[in-house]
Parts: structure tokens; C-alpha cells; sequence
């Protein structure tokens, strides 16, 4: 599945309107904000129909899966968008990452939890809240708001340290832009290693550059941390493949709408996360060029001074010259 759906969902009580444009989309919050309440209703549409009071409006099906036999309902559900309350033990586990990579499925996930083995965005995780009676009717309306908002730093960001996510490829670029600076870069080698990572530089002034479009099993720790240490700056662009496709440098074979619109191009069958459809797309349209793109290592090219310039320009507000 690709593109984006939006979802409404109602009966006489209650109305949930919201869209998903990504393979795993988190709702967060407390309890008795209406997540369970959701999962639910959607199960007893699927299996009532009209004669469950609700109603649901989406151009594709939309189902609840829970229980021991999950396995076996994702394997026979196609195409459609997924809905799986928190109370489920399966949820954490690598048996269920690896069934919704194989499948052409989106998923809604309620989970208070960070699911360690799936690959989400910080910008599909949600709260819901109530935005009062609708239509001056008694039906309480519900919408999905981001939890994390904007990273877009509000002032200069003038780091000493950099810890970067990957050991790659993005990692080779800034270390290379740190040479003869003020700064210095280190690589957490994944995403799980940052927290460990910024404990040891926590009399710093920090900048964290981490893949944005999987990093959101990682993020709520690392909030908690930031609201603690105003010297702790997030980065957070999908990937660094999506930097490099952003800065301009490429001038030839590349379709910008895949950058403005991905879930318009981005297959969920074939892509378990964002970050992984960007770094395909450009090594596919770099390849047999002189900016050809490796993951492993960086390609030199990417290092001239100019093209340092472009990828840089793009994060705004963060001061490495």
C-alpha cells in the first residue's frame, strides 16, 4: 500500500477523523483519551456492520487484529489498514516486525510503549484529543495531533559535540566537516546507543543527527532528556540519503515530487521504513554517474567543498562552519 487515507470513524457518541500516510502510524497518551475506544469500534464495524451503530468512511478496509491467532489474520489481510490495541503481547516482539514488513499493510498501533523492533516516524506518532461537540450535536469529535511537533530548531544551534546515528556514510560526511572545527563528531553505531552516547558527553553543548523516519522508538527518552539540558539539540531529517536528495546536488534523474509527496511513491511492501526508500532511490538514480552513492562508505565527491555547502544549507540554524 502507498499514498495517503483519511479515516472517520463515528457513531451517535463519538467521531474520529485523521489520516495515515505511512506503514506504521503510534497513537499515544493516557488512558480514557479514547486510543482503546478506537481499536474497538473499528473491530465491531468489521464485524457488524451497519448494525453496529457505526460507521466508517476509507478507501480502503480497515480491521482490528488481536489475540493468539494474529499471525494468521494479518497473513490473510491485504491491502488494508490495521488497527492493534496495546494490551497485545506480541506487540514488542521481533515475530511481529518481521510480519509487517512482509506485508502490503498499514498499521494503527496503540502503544504507550516504544516498540523497539519497528521502524516508525517521530511524525506518525499522535495523541488524541477532544475538540468538543460536533456540530452542536452530542457527539464528541476527536482528532490526532502530533506529540512531538516541529525539531526545526528556534535559534542557532553552535554544537561541540555531534553524536551521529549511523557509522556509514553519514557519519564520513561529518566527520569530514569537522575537520580543523571547534567540534567533534562520534558515531553512536545505531539508534539505540544514543541515550549511552549523550551520558557521556552531558557537560557538552550536544547536537544529535539521527534518522527521523525510524527513530521513533527512541525519541520519548530522549525528549525526557532534552527538556532536562538545554544544551541537547535535535536533527532529525528522515535520513541522510534524503539531506543529500534535499540539498540540490543532484541535478539530473530525480523526480522532486518524491520528495514533497513520498507516501504517493513509497510502496510499504517494499519499504519497511522511509529511510530505506530514500536510500534506494538515490543510489538508483546516482548509479553509473560520478555521484554514484554508497551507504557503506562515502563517495568523495560528496565531500567537495561546494556540495558540503548544499547538504549543510539544509539544516537551518545549525551553525558546523
Amino acid at each position: 500500500m502507498k499514498g495517503t487515507h483519511k479515516i472517520v470513524v463515528s457513531n451517535t457518541a463519538v467521531k474520529y477523523e485523521f489520516e495515515v500516510r505511512r506503514n506504521i502510524t503510534v497513537i499515544k497518551g493516557d488512558s480514557a483519551t479514547g486510543k482503546t475506544t478506537l481499536v474497538e469500534m473499528i473491530s465491531e464495524f468489521y464485524e457488524s456492520g451497519e448494525n453496529s451503530g457505526i460507521s466508517i468512511s476509507c478507501d480502503k478496509e480497515c480491521r482490528s487484529v488481536a489475540g493468539r491467532d494474529w499471525k494468521l489474520l494479518i497473513n490473510n489481510i491485504k491491502d488494508s489498514i490495521i488497527f492493534i490495541d496495546e494490551d497485545n503481547e506480541f506487540l514488542p516482539t521481533i515475530e511481529f516486525a518481521d510480519t509487517v514488513k512482509n506485508s502490503d499493510n498499514y498499521y494503527v498501533i496503540v502503544s504507550r510503549e516504544g516498540l523497539q523492533n519497528l521502524p516508525y516516524s517521530v511524525e506518525e506518532i499522535y495523541g488524541i484529543k477532544s475538540s468538543g461537540k460536533y456540530s452542536g450535536l452530542k457527539q464528541e469529535y476527536h482528532e490526532l495531533y502530533h506529540i512531538y511537533g516541529s525539531f526545526d530548531p528556534k535559534k542557532d544551534i553552535k554544537p561541540e559535540v555531534v553524536i551521529v546515528e549511523d557509522s556509514n556514510s553519514g557519519f564520513d560526511f561529518f566527520k569530514n566537516v569537522s575537520e580543523g572545527k571547534d567540534f567533534i563528531v562520534v558515531s553512536a553505531s545505531g539508534k539505540s546507543n544514543i541515550f549511552k552516547e549523550i551520558t557521556k558527553y552531558k557537560d557538552k553543548k550536544l547536537l544529535i543527527i539521527a534518522d527521523g523516519a525510524a527513530f521513533g522508538s527512541e525519541i520519548d527518552r530522549i525528549m525526557k532528556l532534552i527538556k532536562k539540558d538545554d544544551n541537547i539539540a535535535l536533527f532529525l531529517p528522515e535520513s541522510f540519503e534524503w539531506l543529500i536528495l534535499s540539498s540540490g546536488i543532484i541535478k539530473n534523474n530525480i523526480n522532486l515530487d518524491v520528495l514533497d509527496t513520498p507516501s504517493d511513491y513509497i510502496e510499504s511492501s517494499d519499504f519497511f521504513s522511509w529511510e530505506r526508500f530514500f536510500t534506494h532511490y538515490l543510489i538508483e538514480i546516482t548509479k553509473g554517474t560520478y555521484l554514484k552513492y554508497n551507504k557503506k562508505q562515502i563517495n568523495p565527491v560528496y565531500l567537495h567543498d561546494n556540495n558540503k555547502k548544499s547538504v549543510l544549507n539544509i539544516m537551518k540554524k545549525i551553525k558546523m562552519e
